[in-house]
């Protein structure tokens, strides 16, 4: 049973801001509520106030810039992102991370401010979004502040989000040449979420070396985590010999999986050998055509 709240709906950024400064101790912000609802309704989060943003239309939008990249507001929905032709150009893993999100009723409201602060380790958005270099800005009445999203998350169901602050924007920088990311999860049902999932992203030279390379595991550890021993093994290599193989290990081992009713410990690391695997190749190989 849902703890009796007081719902306000604000009609401007402003007025969110003004409202949170007042309730900061008392209130929570909702942006969808998928994810927010169940856990109210389980009991384990109480609440006096709540904030809805949904209706926000000024934090509804996509914008690319060749300088800056992608600007993607809190209140756009996941639909709007599987479905927009910029991003199917600019950034094509986002439409295919969004295909495998859920179902079309969650994408059709579901939000990406609501997705990424909800916390959830085994989310799809935020290990590609890292491996992307995505940075979030958040703003309070007493100013604004933009954070790399891989900072963003502190804990299990943890952010570096203060009582007073809203997420108001998503950051995603232009890719550079013989750029590639590629994500894949595990599930036993299609569009569930994640037992595992693994985003990579690699940065090709022009001889085929990888300059840069980013490897980020989903549902592997209480946050999002950079693999970055099996991103250092990547690095100045060509994709030869027994390259992926030790990226793989190199990844299960930065991981830190728990056992659950859904997978063993040692289940999850074997996944994140695997998909590790799968994913450097498949980045490397689109880089590599880009």
């Amino acid at each position: 049973m849902i703890h009796d709240f007081t719902y306000l709906r604000p009609g401007s950024l402003q007025e969110v801001l003004s409202m949170l400064a007042d309730h900061k101790d008392e209130c929570k912000i909702i942006c969808g509520g998928q994810s927010l609802l169940i856990v109210m309704r389980q009991g384990l989060l109480v609440t006096d106030y709540l904030i809805d943003i949904k209706g926000l239309r000024e934090l509804s939008y996509i914008t690319f810039d060749e300088k800056e990249g992608f600007k993607i507001g809190a209140t756009t929905t996941h639909r709007m992102i599987e479905t927009s032709e910029l991003i199917k150009q600019r950034c094509p893993v986002l439409v295919a991370v969004e295909k495998k999100l859920a179902s079309i009723q969650v994408r059709n409201w579901g939000t990406i401010a609501g997705n990424l602060a909800h916390g959830d380790s085994s989310g799809d958005l935020a290990p590609t979004l890292i491996a992307l270099d995505a940075k979030i800005k958040l703003v309070s009445s007493r100013g604004s502040r933009v954070v790399p999203l891989e900072k963003f998350y502190t804990g299990l169901f943890e952010t570096a989000l203060e009582k007073d602050e809203l997420v108001v924007e998503v950051q995603i920088p232009p890719a550079r040449p013989g750029t590639a990311t590629a994500y894949e999860k595990f599930n036993l049902i299609r569009n569930d979420q994640a037992i595992v999932g693994v985003a990579a992203g690699v940065t090709l030279e022009k001889g085929g070396t990888c300059k840069e390379a980013r490897v980020v595991l989903s549902n592997a550890g209480i946050t999002p985590i950079r693999a970055k021993s099996a991103e250092t093994v990547l690095v100045g290599k060509k994709l030869a010999g027994g390259l992926l193989i030790k990226a793989g290990e190199a990844a299960s081992g930065d991981a830190d999986p728990v056992s659950d009713i859904h997978a063993s410990e040692e289940y999850r690391r074997h996944l994140v050998k695997v998909l590790t695997e799968r994913m450097v190749k498949q980045a490397w190989n689109q880089a590599a055509h880009s």
